[in-house]
């Protein structure tokens, strides 16, 4: 498998696993759910960290589609090259980073990991097209 597809693979990992402190906040807040939480869908409280766990959540998410479809084209197309790997490598470190550094609640830090994130899925893009 190339280290491209490598990446993909670890960055599913991750982010189908950051739902993992979302439910532990939920658990040690409020303990486990009772038949009437299935029924009202209103969130339950939780700390300002399983909010923030929350959020980390949902930006994976909502940021893992356009690295997963790039990497796939990149593949499918044979444009996976060194540079390819490099970005694919940097954004999965940078999604471990982004992760810890919210759920820490470290200002402006998340911003910039955030953004070099998208860095790296624009240059995946680049050397797809180019």
């Amino acid at each position: 498998m190339t280290t491209d597809l490598t990446y993909l693979a670890y960055t599913a990992l991750l982010t189908g696993a950051l739902w993992i402190p979302v439910v532990v906040a939920q658990v040690v807040t409020n303990g486990f759910l009772q038949a009437p939480n299935y029924v009202d869908p209103t969130p339950r409280p939780v700390p300002f960290w399983g909010k923030r766990a929350d959020r980390t959540h949902l930006n994976a998410v909502e940021s893992f589609a356009p690295f997963a479809a790039l990497v796939i084209v990149a593949h499918l197309t044979g444009k996976a090259d060194a540079m390819t790997a490099f970005w694919a490598t940097s954004y999965f470190w940078l999604r471990v980073t982004h992760a810890v550094v919210y759920l820490a609640a470290i200002p402006y830090v998340r911003t910039v990991v955030f953004t070099l994130g998208f860095v790296c899925v624009a240059g995946i893009f680049w050397e797809v097209i180019a």
